[in-house]
């Protein structure tokens, strides 16, 4: 697993957590300093910003992966419906592939969140290396 995609996993854990952007890049940026030496942390950042797509179905599937998902969800749980109570098989391949496209859209979302927040991370970490310190009285 490269370094990237141990940042991107520490991320996606951080993503479990119910807290607001700024507590969840802080208390990443802890552990992104352990992880990646500073001298590195620009290489890597730019290898997660150059994997980020930048077409308008990633960035709402990124936001919305739970709105974009529902529908197939619905179609998953109308075919699951409709196959058993009409004793049609066929209509469970309609369940199948509704399940999965709605499993897909989710985890490719998360995905795609969980590396927007490396980059966040790694460019407030790279923001606080250039400020002024301040001055202790």
């Amino acid at each position: 697993m490269t370094i990237a995609e141990q940042l991107i996993r520490m991320a996606e854990d951080e993503l479990t957590e119910y807290s607001t952007d700024a507590r969840k890049i802080e208390k990443l940026r802890r552990k992104f300093s352990f992880a990646v030496p500073y001298p590195k942390q620009k290489a890597v950042r730019d290898q997660v910003a150059a994997s980020l797509p930048t077409n308008v179905v990633a960035k709402l599937a990124e936001g919305n992966r739970q709105t974009i998902a529902l529908p197939f969800w619905g179609i998953g749980g109308l075919g699951l419906l409709l196959g058993i109570s009409g004793r049609q098989p066929l209509d469970f391949i309609a369940t199948g592939v509704g399940f999965y496209l709605a499993f897909q859209i989710q985890k490719w979302g998360w995905e795609l969140q969980a590396k927007r927040l490396v980059v966040q991370t790694l460019d407030d970490i790279e923001a606080s290396m250039h400020q002024p310190q301040p001055e202790a009285p």
